[in-house]
C-alpha cells in the first residue's frame, strides 16, 4: 500500500469518528432542550386552568427538533459514506429521542384541547346545577377565579412588555 492511502484512510477513520461525536453531541443536545420530568409532573396552580396552562407551558420541546435534526442529517451522511462500523446504537438512539418529541408535542395539544374546553365545562355544570344556600360563597369563588385570570393576564403582558424591552436593547 502506498502512503497516501494509508493518510486517506487515516483521514477517513478520523472524519468517521468526528461525524459520530456530532451525531452523539446532537442527541445530547436535543435530550437536553425537552422538558424535565419533575417540571411536568409537578406544577403550581390554584385551579384546574391554571394547572392546565402551567402543563403546556412545561411541555415545550425547545431545540429539540432542530437538534434531532442535525443528528439525522449527521448520522445520514456516516451511514451513506459508510464511516460507521456499528451504527445501531446510533439508530436507536434517534428513534427514541424522536418518539418523546412526538409524545411530547401530542400531550401539549392533547393539554391544549383540555384547556379550551375545561372552561365552557365549568359554565355548562354551574348553569346545570341548583342554586344552592351557599350562592355567597360560589360568588367569592367565581371573583377568585375572576382575579387569578386578571392576574395571569397581567403576568402575560408584563412578559410581552419584558421581551419587547429586550428586543430593543438589542437593537
Amino acid at each position: 500500500m502506498s502512503q497516501s492511502t494509508l493518510d486517506e484512510d487515516e483521514l477517513f477513520g478520523e472524519a468517521a469518528s468526528e461525524v459520530r461525536e456530532d451525531v452523539e453531541a446532537s442527541l445530547r443536545e436535543a435530550a437536553a432542550a425537552l422538558p424535565d420530568a419533575d417540571e411536568i409532573w409537578n406544577v403550581d396552580a390554584d385551579n384546574t386552568l391554571g394547572a392546565l396552562n402551567a402543563l403546556r407551558s412545561a411541555l415545550d420541546t425547545g431545540d429539540a427538533e432542530d437538534a434531532l435534526r442535525d443528528a439525522k442529517k449527521w448520522y445520514t451522511m456516516g451511514k451513506r459514506a459508510d464511516a460507521f462500523e456499528d451504527a445501531e446504537d446510533l439508530e436507536a438512539e434517534i428513534q427514541h429521542v424522536e418518539e418523546a418529541i412526538e409524545d411530547v408535542e401530542s400531550a401539549k395539544e392533547q393539554v391544549g384541547d383540555l384547556t379550551s374546553t375545561i372552561p365552557g365545562l365549568k359554565n355548562a355544570l354551574g348553569d346545570i346545577q341548583p342554586e344552592s344556600e351557599d350562592a355567597d360563597e360560589g360568588t367569592e369563588t367565581d371573583e377568585a377565579e375572576a382575579d387569578a385570570e386578571e392576574d395571569a393576564e397581567e403576568e402575560d403582558a408584563e412578559d410581552e412588555s419584558a421581551d419587547a424591552e429586550e428586543a430593543e436593547a438589542a437593537e
